[in-house]
């Protein structure tokens, strides 16, 4: 690893942790040349499938647009951002997991609608709107009645 205070390509490795959830290692460095100490982070690079949005285009699977439907949904919401990063690590997982090349866009909204559900319904009904082009105050209405019914069944269980 090059040295980022002088560029000398010689350093070595002090200590090694893993840190988050231990999906990422952090390395103390030092240069051989210059003494400077420095930190590493190093994740594994995760192959994710391509999305096949309903137009039949394909794009590359972006955490970034995922956290910033979910953070809009989200807003002035009483969550927590590790609440966030918790499902969008769970989403990745599960699309690590699908085995595919390619999945639709489709599954990937049902499973942030269903982590939503779970979370916080108000933000759930947001994304809902968006995401299923609600049209009038009918389709808000008929989705809250869903989310109702789901709840009453499941105080039943």
């Amino acid at each position: 690893m090059r040295c980022m205070y002088c560029g000398a390509a010689d350093t070595k490795v002090i200590d090694s942790r893993l840190v988050g959830e231990g999906d990422q290692v952090r390395r103390r460095r030092q240069c051989l040349e210059c003494a400077e100490r420095f930190t590493t982070y190093e994740a594994a690079e995760l192959t994710l499938p391509r999305i096949v949005k309903r137009d039949g285009s394909r794009v590359n699977f972006d955490e970034q647009k995922l956290r910033s439907g979910m953070v809009r949904a989200l807003e002035k919401r009483p969550v927590a951002s590790e609440a966030i990063d918790d499902i969008i690590g769970r989403i990745k997982y599960r699309l690590q997991g699908v085995g595919e090349r390619e999945i639709p866009s489709r599954q990937l909204g049902e499973w942030i609608m269903e982590a939503l559900r779970h979370l916080d319904q108000v933000a759930y009904v947001r994304f809902a709107s968006v995401y299923r082009s609600f049209e009038d105050v009918n389709a808000f209405r008929e989705e809250i009645e869903k989310l109702a019914t789901k709840d009453a069944l499941a105080e039943e269980e």
